[in-house]
């Protein structure tokens, strides 16, 4: 696999840092990949998240009861036996449906 001769000078950049014989060469280094490449990432990705939050409906899915889903052999050993462990009635259906009509 050929590397573009830009990836082949900054490799060639980074290894010379790392083996220069000046004290703190290597973090000075790392630290300047943080700055420059890491936190800019992170907001990229933030800004990411905002923007499809923005635009995603928050209407719930309708309900189909499907057979292979829901299956309940034995009741939960908690509350009525109904709910998971984690129950969230938002979220997660009952055998019957939603257990609130607004999400």
């Amino acid at each position: 696999m050929a590397l573009s001769p830009t990836a082949v000078a900054a490799r060639r950049v980074f290894a010379a840092a790392a083996h220069s014989g000046q004290e703190g060469g290597s973090a000075r280094t790392w630290k300047i990949l943080s700055f420059v490449l890491a936190v800019p990432g992170v907001a990229v990705c933030m800004a990411n998240v905002y923007l499809k939050m923005q635009a995603h409906s928050h209407a719930a899915p309708e309900f189909v009861p499907y057979a292979h889903l829901q299956l309940r052999t034995k009741r939960f050993p908690w509350g009525d036996g109904n709910h998971s462990l984690f129950h969230n009635a938002h979220t997660n259906a009952l055998p019957d449906g939603y257990e609130s009509s607004h999400h």
